[in-house]
């Protein structure tokens, strides 16, 4: 009887969670680079039962497609538990340089991550609740609590890093799709030749981030801001 009613009681968080959380999202960005704008993404995120797929297409506009005319598809699929999103595949496409396309696979019963780059195989270990660059920022929007500190396993390339994200403040900011309240988080990195990292999750739809800024070790900017979401 024990064990009944803790299964029962195992399905009833995972249905109340569901209900609490989108079951489709859309999204629309623009990146820009010192005021300029060099880019669009469109996402898409779909759950269907325990299963969830993601869709991010980048492309360059404006100034930068002139000289860089390029779309990025970066996809993620896996499963949905009571932790949130459990990554089984991720996929990263060029449509103008194939030869850099990734392919990464996380066996979590065997606890590895297998990676596909320029050709090589590669396997590390696949610490738990790992997520990839993608899901990450849809596993904002799955997490049960948010603390002044952050710490999620990532999957970079062919390595699995610790990511830890620290809490700046609270406060609403301008998107061009209107004002929102959010919660600023960023990367601490300790190592100079890391990209920093600021993300603004939107407390009222869902701790979706609505803005992203990445700062890479060369001092290249990219702010990419939220200008149109659609949840369901």
């Amino acid at each position: 009887m024990r064990l009944v009613a803790a299964l029962l009681a195992t399905a009833c968080l995972a249905a109340a969670a569901a209900a609490a959380q989108p079951m489709e999202i859309t999204a629309r960005y623009g990146i820009t680079n010192s005021g300029m704008t060099i880019g669009s993404v469109r996402e898409t995120f779909v759950r269907r039962g325990d299963s969830y797929s993601i869709q991010s297409v980048t492309r360059s506009e404006g100034m930068l497609k002139m000289f860089v005319d390029d779309q990025i598809t970066v996809e993620s699929t896996g499963r949905v538990g009571l932790e949130g999103l459990q990554p089984l595949a991720y996929n990263e496409h060029r449509e103008k340089d194939s030869k850099r396309d990734l392919r990464s696979e996380f066996d979590w019963t065997k606890g590895v991550m297998r990676t596909l780059l320029h050709g090589e195989n590669t396997e590390v270990a696949l610490p738990a609740e790992t997520q990839d660059r993608i899901s990450m920022m849809y596993q904002f929007v799955n997490m049960k609590a948010f603390g002044d500190t952050l710490v999620v396993p990532m999957a970079d390339r062919r390595k699995v890093e610790l990511f830890t994200y620290k809490l700046v403040d609270e406060g609403t900011i301008a998107t061009p799709l209107g004002e929102f309240a959010t919660r600023h988080y960023q990367r601490v990195v300790n190592n100079p030749k890391d990209t920093r990292a600021d993300v603004w999750l939107a407390k009222d739809r869902y701790n979706f981030p609505v803005r992203i800024v990445l700062d890479d070790p060369k001092g290249f900017r990219l702010d990419q801001t939220i200008e149109a979401l659609d949840t369901r």
